[in-house]
This record gives C-alpha cells, structure tokens and sequence, in this order.
C-alpha cells in the first residue's frame, strides 16, 4: 500500500492572442489506482516571461507567440489601460450625483 503523487501537464492555445493555458493535474496513486486528483490552472500570454518555464512551454511560446501576436496583445493591452481611466472617472462622476 505505497502512496505516490503524480504531476501531469496538459496544454491549450487559446484566443487570437494564443494565450497559453497550463493545467495542472495532481493525482494520489496506491498502488498504481488513482485514489484522488485536482487540477490547478493557470494562463501565460504573450508578455509573458517564458525563460524560467520547462522546455514545452518555451516551445510553445515559441510557436505561437509571433511579432504579429505579440504587437497585437500590446496594443489590446495599451487601450485596456486607456480606457481604465475613463471608466474610473464616469463611475466617481455617477456616485457624487
């Protein structure tokens, strides 16, 4: 009756922007019957800091994660920030009505 945990990895590309999603999968073994699991996610996009991820994700990155990818996130990301404070104001203009 040994009790063993494994770690599994699977992968999605997601969304025009190829955002790398990364499920975790945790499983409890004995004696070789999966007696519990769970899963853990999480998502890299295409600014994200690859050089400390196992050698799959850096392959990943590296596919899919093309100039034209990457200057799309940016700009998506720059009107996100843009529009962040115009939301702000309208929202502190409607509350001290």
């Amino acid at each position: 009756m040994a009790l063993e945990k494994q770690t599994s990895f699977d992968y999605e590309i997601r969304s025009e922007f190829k955002n790398i999603q990364e499920r975790t999968k945790t499983s409890v073994m004995e004696d070789g019957k999966e007696l519990s699991y769970s899963y853990h996610r999480r998502v890299l996009s295409p600014d994200a800091d690859v050089s400390a991820e196992s050698d799959e994700v850096k392959a990943l990155a590296n596919a899919v994660w093309t100039d034209e990818v990457k200057a799309a996130w940016a700009e998506k990301q720059a009107a996100v920030a843009a529009a962040a404070p115009a939301a702000e104001e309208s929202s502190e203009e409607e509350s001290s009505e």
